[in-house]
């Protein structure tokens, strides 16, 4: 199907139902008194390919195909999948569920199968974000350059390879692996220092149909492209030889086309960048001080340390800090917090979520307020309110979960270089690593990759080997200036909630009163 434009007919050639079927499944679950049921159907093409010491190790291809049936009961959920669409097949799943539905507790009890639980709501007469206006939607937009494809916009600057757009399950390895062989090359050409080099493409077509007992159909093509690549440079440094390592990574909503020789310079300078600093990097004297996060990828500290807590399912359940606050200030008027699954070509966006609600822009604080939690159709049941399109799952196999997208702070008023000349001593901090987040305190541990001591409001020594320790809660009520440069950073995020999905993340450079740095 890659190029041409799919409708319902195609998704369910694909699947092998017709809509006679789903429906009998649904007035199945109906049956057995569920108040809401669905199905996800997955069809996924993957490939990858490793690079090291730049030769390719390893590569292939693989699929991944079956359907996840879920359903809701009041304050009862059961959850089950197959990988076939038979629909004998789909029907014992369907009847497995029902079962795992009917045996759960209540009041927000859990019920559990095979190790995984279910957590449940409390409202018996939640309609779970019922759709009036386009039942039966299946929604496949038109791509940036007026071609039909998916639903997501391509880079438009082409791949040198001559692919066409949208290609993952057509593109040549061998084709491919020359990109990964150029990145190798152009990182030894300009760092004469490097000894080793691993890099890895992976490329993913996934085509998903989903079916509720409402009757609302929608379909969606994800493409999804990432490079990770990893390199250790070895020489003098302050104190004798050092090794160091970098690490970076560029990932899209796209197909193979973004692998232009734009994408590998881009790709190769984060990986050079910083490189000397890091050489001459010392681990300067710790203790609570002013911090300076710099733009972009410094937002993986509000990912983990405050994104959660925004995660609707922690709050209905008492686990988060943020619990019962909607509505109130948490952090200093002109902060604004977000989170959108809308960005084009963002690794965090679709065009619906995996519940079949379509993707939108969540303001979660306005202002300093906190405006919105992030929900699924279970959170917004319980709270009687419209999802946000935040129910997202890893695959078929699971069922989903309030998750983030891309989740971003709004741009301040203050240059960059205003807020760090206000500092008089204190810590500027431009990559992170080993985030460690108790959701329900909201402490935080964050190792810091690169950074630099601020001294009388200029950026001097380069920094190493230090911690960032603190508070969620408290360290957006210590937010002292936001920068004017917000970024989203486009690497290769993936967060772990009990399951894997593709996020992003993104800052503008803040500064935080006071927090915690471990050093010498």
């Amino acid at each position: 199907m890659t190029g041409t434009k799919m409708n319902k007919r195609d998704f369910a050639d694909i699947f092998h139902v017709d809509a006679a079927s789903l429906e009998k499944l649904m007035d199945e679950a109906r049956g057995y008194g569920a108040g809401y049921a669905d199905l996800y159907f997955e069809c996924s093409s993957v490939m990858n390919l490793m690079m090291k010491d730049s030769a390719v190790t390893s590569g292939g291809r693989h699929e991944d195909f079956g359907v996840g049936i879920r359903v809701l009961d009041g304050d009862r959920t059961g959850y089950a999948y197959c990988e076939t669409t038979d629909y004998q097949a789909m029907r014992q799943a369907l009847r497995a569920a029902c079962s795992i539905c009917a045996g759960g507790g209540s009041g927000g009890a859990a019920a559990r199968d095979g190790g995984r639980t279910f957590y449940t709501v409390r409202n018996d007469k939640a309609d779970y974000g019922r759709r009036t206006d386009r039942p039966y939607d299946c929604h496949v937009h038109e791509s940036r350059d007026g071609s039909e494809l998916s639903g997501y916009p391509f880079r438009s600057d082409g791949f040198a390879g001559g692919l066409p757009l949208n290609s993952w399950e057509e593109a040549d390895l061998n084709v491919m692996a020359d990109v990964l062989r150029r990145i190798d090359a152009q990182i030894r050409s300009h760092e004469p220092r490097t000894v080793k080099v691993v890099a890895q493409l992976s490329g993913k077509m996934s085509r998903v149909m989903m079916f509720n007992s409402f009757g609302e159909l929608c379909c969606d093509e994800r493409p999804l492209g990432s490079v990770a690549v990893s390199a250790v440079f070895s020489g003098n440094g302050r104190d004798g030889v050092r090794n160091v390592t970098k690490s970076a990574s560029l990932s899209f909503r796209s197909g193979a086309e973004m692998l232009s020789e734009a994408f590998v310079s881009e790709l190769t300078d984060k990986i050079l960048s910083g490189i000397d600093e890091r050489f001459e990097a010392i681990r300067p004297k710790g203790g609570k001080m002013p911090v300076v996060m710099a733009a972009g990828a410094s937002g993986i500290l509000l990912h983990e340390a405050m994104g959660h807590a925004f995660e609707a399912d922690f709050n209905r359940k008492g686990q988060s800090v943020f619990s019962e606050r909607l509505g109130q200030k948490i952090c200093p008027e002109g902060i604004t917090i977000i989170d959108d699954g809308t960005i084009p070509g963002n690794r965090g966006s679709n065009v619906y979520d995996d519940e079949g609600v379509a993707m939108q822009k969540t303001v979660l604080v306005e202002n300093g307020v906190l405006a919105s939690y992030m929900h699924d159709r279970i959170s917004a049941a319980y709270y009687d309110v419209s999802p946000t399109g935040n129910g997202r799952r890893e695959s078929f196999r699971y069922s989903p979960l309030p998750r983030m997208r891309a989740t971003y702070m709004d741009s301040g008023k203050y240059a960059p270089e205003e807020i760090v000349a206000s500092v008089k001593r204190g810590i500027y901090v431009n990559e992170f690593s080993n985030g460690q987040v108790n959701i329900g305190e909201g402490d935080f541990t964050f190792y810091v990759n690169s950074g630099f001591l601020i001294e009388n409001g200029r950026l001097t020594a380069p920094v190493k080997d230090i911690n960032i320790i603190g508070n969620g809660p408290r360290a957006l009520a210590d937010i002292r200036m936001a920068g004017n440069d917000m970024q989203i950073d486009n690497g290769a995020w993936t967060c772990g909630k009990e399951q894997s999905v593709p996020v992003s993340v993104g800052i503008p450079t803040i500064l935080v009163g006071s927090l915690a740095v471990g050093g010498e």
